[in-house]
């Protein structure tokens, strides 16, 4: 048998470089440990392990296993069974088994991945079991001749589905917003998570509610009693303590009383508070409640998202690209002032006098110095003596914005009215689209194609404001279509195009 020197060597199988192709033969042995089988021939670990690929050689296979025993993982005995001549008596032929420390090493990951795949619950059921499990403690406690051993069997049930409860809680409620799989998933999935969800969560709020004041009174009721029947069923513990000394009995029963102390009295501080700590039963209600906020926050992120927000960063960096393909300097300066609002400021008048006829698109190199009063420089602002100045007139100005809003609204109608003619039409019998005509179509093209799950599948929604409903159907992959602009020709691939007015169409 073989015992390795380094505890860390019965793990080194998991990342060498044929971790792969270890973990099949560990996992050979583990189900052979489960199914009652002491020991395996290495032609048995080549025909019962499953394989990523093909089967390896047999020679493999026997070098693996010498590894893996080296490291501990595994023990060798010779193999004298099949030995039929005196060359076959000086072959080296080996049975293996699971070392203890191999065993350790595969009970450690069967824990590790039932741990990451459990689906934690909110246990309605455990609270119900956690109350008529004290009511017939209280039973047993009021008998005149108490039965020890239905003390300790309720007494370990009890403790079995509270330590459940709790571990449960704690792992839903670390992870019960599950912001991550919400912003992967399809609006759908998420309407329908959040629905059960809350639903989920007011549900178990009720019954912890409704049940954690009659735990309570039960724990209260048998406060009197507790500690006469934990040293009862300590007392029953202790009794298959290994001899070994004097006094080990004795030490053992302590040690038992200690640890259903401790265990009482976590369940006394879920239900019960401990001076000015409130009961873990409420900090879990409130838990609970806070969790609807922020499956709401996820929710509004993956809206965020859906909406096509981008952050800032994505920004820039297509940005540095517009102005990496700039010609030169005269249209890269045009682009940081249209990218960074990089307008005249006259429209402040620091300078009421000096400004009055200055337009606001004079340059700073070009227009008068002005004269900055300290004040505004010690203070962050001005407050010039006299009279306060004439308000200027912005009447006609504003007329003049006004009028250009109505036609660029009427223009818009129009172009609407023209495109949204509730009857399929193909986009080669367009025609000529204006400045405005062309502006919606283009718009209401990028909302659609966005939604189109590929190019030979049709696509229908609802436009963002509300007002339209676009259904797109392509045609032959070879067909062309051409839209005159005034801006130059518009060409691609022929679509059957629908444009309805909701207050229409519906």
């Amino acid at each position: 048998m073989h015992i390795a020197n380094d505890p860390a060597d019965l793990f080194r199988h998991v990342s060498a470089e044929k971790a792969v192709f270890y973990r099949c033969i560990m996992d050979v042995f583990a189900a052979a440990k489960r199914q009652y089988r002491l020991q395996l021939r290495p032609d048995e670990v080549l025909a019962d392990a499953r394989w990523p690929n093909k089967p390896p050689r047999i020679e493999d296979v026997n070098t693996a296993l010498t590894q893996l025993t080296e490291w501990g993982n595994l023990e060798s005995h010779p193999d004298t069974a099949r030995v039929s001549s005196l060359s076959d008596f000086y072959r080296a032929r080996f049975l293996y088994r699971l070392s203890q420390g191999g065993e350790a090493v595969e009970s450690a990951l069967a824990t590790f991945v039932q741990t990451l795949q459990r689906r934690a619950e909110l246990q309605t059921v455990a609270l119900e079991d956690i109350a008529s499990r004290l009511q017939a403690l209280q039973s047993l406690a009021e008998a005149t001749q108490p039965d020890v051993a239905k003390i300790h069997e309720t007494l370990r049930d009890l403790v079995r589905v509270f330590e459940g409860l709790a571990e449960n809680a704690q792992a839903f409620m670390a992870g019960v917003a599950r912001s991550i799989e919400l912003q992967q998933a399809e609006a759908g999935a998420v309407a329908n998570y959040k629905k059960r969800l809350i639903d989920y969560l007011e549900r178990f709020m009720g019954d912890l509610v409704r049940r954690s004041d009659t735990i309570a009174r039960l724990i209260l009721a048998l406060e009197p009693e507790v500690e006469a029947l934990l040293r009862q069923v300590a007392e029953r513990e202790s009794r298959d303590t290994a001899p070994g000394g004097a006094h080990d009995q004795a030490e053992a029963q302590r040690g038992y009383l200690q640890a259903w102390r401790e265990r009482w009295k976590g369940l006394r501080g879920w239900f019960l508070s401990t001076g000015h700590e409130p009961p873990q039963a409420e900090l879990l209600r409130a838990r609970a409640r806070s969790a609807i906020p922020q499956l709401l926050s996820a929710i509004a992120a993956l809206n965020e998202r859906r909406s096509g927000r981008s952050d800032r960063s994505a920004d820039f960096r297509l940005l540095a690209g517009w102005f990496a393909a700039c010609a030169d300097d005269g249209e890269a300066h045009r682009l940081a002032r249209a990218a960074f609002a990089l307008n005249p400021a006259r429209h402040f008048s620091l300078n009421a006098s000096a400004d009055a006829e200055l337009p606001a698109s004079t340059s700073w190199a070009d227009a008068p110095p002005l004269k900055i009063h300290p004040r505004l420089r010690e203070y962050g602002e001005a407050a010039p003596r006299g009279p306060l100045p004439r308000v200027r007139d912005r009447a006609e100005e504003r007329a003049f914005l006004a009028l250009q809003l109505a036609e660029e609204s009427q223009q818009v109608e129009a172009a609407r009215k023209r495109l949204a003619t509730s009857r399929p039409a193909r986009l080669s019998d367009l025609g000529e689209l204006d400045k405005h005509a062309f502006g919606l179509f283009l718009g209401l093209l990028g909302e659609t194609l966005a939604e189109q799950a590929g190019p030979e599948t049709s696509v229908q929604r609802q436009t963002s404001d509300g007002l339209l409903h676009i259904h797109l159907k392509p045609l032959a992959p070879d067909s062309l279509a051409t839209i005159d602009t005034p801006h130059g020709v518009f060409a691609g691939r022929d679509h059957l195009i629908t444009i309805t007015p909701l207050q229409d169409g519906r």
